[in-house]
């Protein structure tokens, strides 16, 4: 597995990540938790993303990965919770939440901790940065991210006050390469990259119930990419490849209760960069047939 130095942080990370959202929200039980977490890290993935909002993601990781925490390059996120039904951007509140999580992951600190979508307002005039930064000098975390995207990524990318950025960047989701992403570079931030694969929404062959799949469903059938009737694994490796090699990305992210899947993104992965032909045409594309209010998703 390639790994990356995560911009300032200096943290090594392989350049797939782990996304732990999905086993908090699709109720596994602690056993499957565990054998997909520890397939994860056997297979040379050693950064694994969650959330307080991610339901009981916390709690699994914690239940089955407290021996070999060691090996993790760990990050949560504060503010949203309760699987997005709440938010709390005061400085206790983030505080409150970031105790929890640590008792939940059943460790002392993490590596990493985000705010999790939150308003530019709330970071420009609010208690949220006040908050992961108290948390960081209470050594509940060794450094603070922002995790979002549109205009508050873009100010968080250039404030200052974050050594890591988390966004959406995919073959479906490309705003990031010319708003935010060229200040976390300037700046030398870390880049984590959610949604890597769009949800791989060309799986679909009808309209998906899952808000998040429909969205990038839609905007897969509207970009109409040349290279949309391949088979599924081709479509995959070129969406896995243009992310993950994209300049100022040291993680892209990917989620999934089966790690058969995760091996086989490592797989992809190893063919390397998309050539420069193929890219400009991803890139080509979406300039010419993206609509404007196409933003991340959450």
């Amino acid at each position: 597995m390639q790994t990356r130095t995560l911009g300032k942080t200096g943290l090594k990370v392989s350049a797939i990540g782990f996304g732990a959202a999905e086993i908090g929200f699709a109720n596994v039980t602690v056993d499957d938790a565990s054998r997909t977490l520890h397939a994860v890290l056997d297979a040379g993935v050693n950064f694994i993303d969650t959330a307080a909002a991610y339901l009981t993601s916390e709690e699994l990781i914690g239940q089955a990965l407290g021996h070999r925490r060691s090996e993790v390059v760990l990050a949560t996120k504060c503010g949203a919770v309760e699987g997005f039904s709440k938010s709390d951007w005061s400085k206790e509140g983030i505080l409150r939440t970031v105790q929890k999580s640590l008792k939940h992951l059943k460790t002392d600190y993490v590596d990493l901790l985000f705010l999790h979508s939150c308003g530019e307002l709330e970071m420009k005039w609010g208690e949220a940065l006040q908050g992961v930064e108290a948390a960081r000098d209470a050594g509940y975390t060794r450094f603070v991210g922002y995790s979002g995207d549109g205009p508050a990524a873009l100010w968080a990318a250039g404030c200052g006050r974050f050594d890591v950025i988390e966004t959406s960047l995919s073959i479906l989701d490309q705003e990031a390469l010319s708003l935010h992403l060229p200040i976390a570079i300037k700046n030398n931030l870390g880049v984590v990259i959610k949604r890597s694969l769009g949800n791989a929404v060309w799986r679909y062959t009808a309209p998906p119930e899952n808000e998040y799949h429909l969205e990038y469903w839609k905007r897969w059938n509207a970009l109409k990419y040349d290279f949309a009737t391949q088979d599924s694994q081709h479509i995959a490796a070129m969406a896995l490849r243009f992310t993950a090699f994209q300049p100022g990305v040291h993680c892209a992210i990917v989620g999934t209760t089966r790690p058969e899947r995760l091996r086989h993104n490592i797989e992809l992965l190893a063919a390397g960069p998309l050539e420069p032909a193929v890219e400009q045409h991803i890139r080509n594309t979406w300039k010419a047939r993206a609509d404007q209010y196409w933003v991340g998703q959450i």
